[in-house]
């Protein structure tokens, strides 16, 4: 497909996708939303979901994007930067039904613990929070049997979000990389 083909179906997309899940999207919406703010209630929420980090396969949905000249030889991978699009399920099956992404990236942070650097936005694909977002930017020590994470902000049904995911890694396989990590996720919201 030629480059002009791409872009028009790209801006089609994002032309027809104008609302998350009912949610109007453009300026003047947003602002209307705001200017009714003062008389909305919190709202809490939530979430339950399965996380995929396929660091070694056919495709894989993490992958590195940088090291520092020490990473090689540092016992917690100092240095490393990986990208990542993983998908989020029900449950803990990679088959199990997908309810959204996880899009984002993680550093190896730590000098003596093995502890992550995470920037992630979870794209919800399902149901009522369809087109909605929830961003986290965290520590992650990811070798610990539970992780707390705050929740930072969110768009579409999670405007104004705040509030913390625990992360608890399901399983791990340490001659691939690859990981499944359940999330629980309590938001405040509008």
């Amino acid at each position: 497909m030629g480059k002009l083909p791409m872009i028009f179906m790209l801006f089609s997309v994002v032309i027809a996708i104008p609302v998350a899940q009912g949610i109007l999207q453009d300026p003047k919406a947003v602002e209307a939303w705001f200017q009714k703010l003062a008389h909305a209630k919190e709202k809490v929420t939530k979430l339950h979901f399965y996380f995929h980090d396929i660091v070694t396969a056919k495709n894989p949905t993490a992958i590195q994007v940088a090291q520092s000249r020490v990473t090689a030889k540092s016992p917690t991978l100092f240095g490393l930067v990986r990208m990542f699009d993983n998908i989020l399920t029900a449950g803990p099956e990679p088959t199990s039904k997908m309810v959204g992404r996880a899009q984002g990236f993680y550093g190896s942070a730590g000098l003596e613990e093995f502890s992550l650097l995470m920037t992630m936005n979870l794209v919800f694909i399902e149901g009522k929070y369809n087109g909605s977002t929830l961003s986290f930017l965290a520590r992650n020590a990811a070798l610990n049997p539970h992780r707390e994470m705050p929740v930072v902000g969110g768009s579409g049904i999670f405007r104004l979000a705040r509030g913390v995911g625990t992360a608890t890694t399901y399983s791990f396989d340490f001659a691939t990389g690859n990981a499944i990590v359940e999330y629980n996720v309590m938001v405040i919201h509008y």
